[in-house]
């Protein structure tokens, strides 16, 4: 009977080692913490790259965090962040730090993101992410502009008057055919409605001394591309259109200074306004992970939280002398091991009023994080 309740005790003890071993393996770190804004902007930069379509995005919150430092050193960073829509095409080579946050009062667009990144010799990278992209309804108010599916008809007559509006003002220059159109908007006035709408041109190989309108949208690295914001009906409207110089087609550094961001290769509408199914905004890319990594979570949306190795901490009760209550000993399975878990009734010496004795408590996370924006 000894050897079986000292083999007990010896199991419940290194059962207990490897719990602790295990728990320092995971580490939840203040979501505001240095490094956790650093992971969370390489996060910023990694989807901004991998976003080909619409407009760039910025950290507004980072809403958890979790560390798994793996056996050879590396870390495992699982994250979940927020996003806001900027006023930045991804075309647009302005870093997302000098972008302006499209306000609420405008239909502000979120993305919430879960992203893994792996942490190797100090330096960051992504290797997985799921988001959900949606409006924001907030704050909006009667009168306000409200956003139009992609292509509603009467904002895409206004885009195409526009760009004829534009056109005719380059002279000998190239002409410019739509490349996308971004976002469309509409706002009752006292005339009656009125259209906002933002879009991106591209140079084409035709000119203002053509008199071929089988214009073919250039497709190179150095074509000129423009971001144009236009107001107002078909017949009535102002446009402001302004020209990317051709260098901002190549890579750049973004936000942080050390994740490059590929230009991103968005998609020429050749011959044709978009069709976009009846969006109103452009989503982020929604999924990617392609080793399958299971540690996505349900903040974004599809799959269920996943279960990692955190292992519980067993208490030890110490009863007070002079009871008579026996050794008991309970097996129970540890969650994501095989080992079990062994919890022990003790006589100890009695102390003037019952002591219960555990293991030290996990430091409680300070998540989320602050928000930037709103």
């Amino acid at each position: 009977m000894m050897s079986r309740l000292a083999i007990a005790l010896v199991l419940g003890l290194l059962t207990g080692a490897r719990a602790q071993l295990l728990l320092h393996n995971v580490t939840r770190p203040p979501c505001d913490a240095p490094d956790v804004k650093a992971a969370a902007l390489v996060a910023q930069d990694y989807l901004n790259g991998q976003h080909t379509h619409g407009y760039k995005y910025a950290l507004n919150q980072i809403d958890n965090i979790k560390i798994l430092t793996k056996p050879d050193g590396s870390e495992i960073y699982l994250m979940e962040v927020d996003l806001l829509e900027t006023t930045c095409h991804v075309l647009d080579p302005t870093p997302v730090a000098n972008c302006t946050v499209r306000p609420k009062v405008v239909t502000a667009v979120e993305g919430d993101c879960d992203v893994v990144l792996r942490k190797v010799g100090g330096v960051m990278s992504v290797t997985a992410f799921k988001c959900k992209t949606e409006e924001s309804t907030e704050d909006l108010c009667v009168g306000c502009a409200s956003l139009l599916p992609l292509n509603d008809t009467a904002g895409l007559a206004m885009v195409s008057a526009s760009l004829v509006t534009f056109n005719n003002r380059t002279g000998k220059e190239s002409l410019f055919a739509i490349m996308e159109v971004g976002r469309m908007s509409t706002q009752v006035v006292s005339g009656g409605a009125r259209y906002l709408a933002e879009y991106v041109i591209v140079e084409t190989n035709c000119t203002a001394d053509d008199s071929d309108d089988n214009c073919v949208p250039l497709t190179n690295a150095m074509a000129q591309r423009g971001f144009c914001q236009v107001a107002g009906v078909s017949s009535l409207h102002s446009i402001q259109c302004n020209i990317f110089a051709a260098s901002s087609m190549m890579p750049i550094v973004d936000t942080n200074g050390t994740v490059p961001v590929p230009a991103p290769v968005v998609h020429v509408h050749a011959g044709n306004l978009p069709k976009v199914h009846g969006l109103r905004h452009h989503k982020l890319t929604a999924l990617h992970d392609p080793d399958l990594s299971g540690l996505l979570s349900a903040e974004s949306g599809e799959s269920g939280e996943s279960e990692e190795s955190i292992v519980p901490v067993v208490p030890v009760v110490v009863v007070p002398v002079g009871t008579e209550a026996a050794p008991v000993f309970v097996v129970d399975p540890v969650v994501g091991t095989d080992a079990p878990v062994v919890s022990g009734v003790v006589k100890r010496e009695a102390p003037d009023s019952p002591a219960i004795v555990s293991a030290p408590l996990v430091p409680v996370p300070v998540c989320p994080g602050k928000k930037i924006f709103f």
